[in-house]
């Protein structure tokens, strides 16, 4: 990894925004890369939209401040996508990963995303987490997402870090643990590109 990566995350308060950048973050460190992961937070009250951000480099990270201009943005839900720009800043060449069950082009011609640079992903993220943790939360898929998308860092790193931290958090609830390791599994094959 050269420089310095930066990824931004959307959603709305409720859906595990917060929650996945930890998640991602924790688990770059295990691979030895230095991270930051931060909220920022308008409104704090359920549906209120929410951003998220990671840092991750191969050397010390010193700037302290929001990210501006990601290389990657993560939009855990689609009913965001037009009521705010989702893809501000992002680099040239940057990837847009978009819990949706259309197509990447349908996205792209939907949400009349111009810069033809930018790549785009979906993951019908909703449906997964309803199929596996019987919940619309698609914090857990969208990382298999991410990790496939970006190889930033490995699948098997992602999966043995959620699992230490979802079996200590869901200790009592087996089928939590296991449902969210399945999203994750599912998001990382099912994953769409342009």
């Amino acid at each position: 990894m050269l420089g310095i990566t930066e990824i931004r995350w959307h959603g709305r308060g409720g859906q595990g925004v917060k929650t996945a950048a930890l998640l991602f973050a924790d688990a770059a460190m295990g691979e030895g890369l230095f991270i930051q992961a931060f909220p920022e937070y308008g409104p704090e009250r359920m549906g209120a939209p929410v951003a998220a951000f990671n840092r991750l480099s191969d050397k010390p990270i010193t700037i302290h401040c929001s990210v501006t201009n990601p290389g990657i943005v993560v939009v855990l839900d689609p009913t965001l996508m037009g009521k705010i720009d989702v893809a501000a800043g992002l680099q040239k060449n940057g990837k847009l990963i978009i819990n949706s069950p259309d197509p990447p082009a349908e996205v792209r011609h939907k949400y009349n995303i111009s810069n033809g640079s930018v790549k785009i992903y979906t993951i019908d993220a909703s449906k997964i987490s309803r199929e596996t943790i019987g919940r619309d939360i698609p914090n857990t898929p969208m990382l298999g997402a991410l990790v496939a998308v970006t190889s930033l860092i490995p699948f098997d790193r992602m999966i043995k870090d959620n699992e230490i931290k979802l079996k200590k958090k869901f200790a009592s609830k087996p089928e939590v643990v296991e449902g969210n390791l399945s999203a994750i599994r599912r998001a990382h094959q099912e994953v769409k590109s342009e």
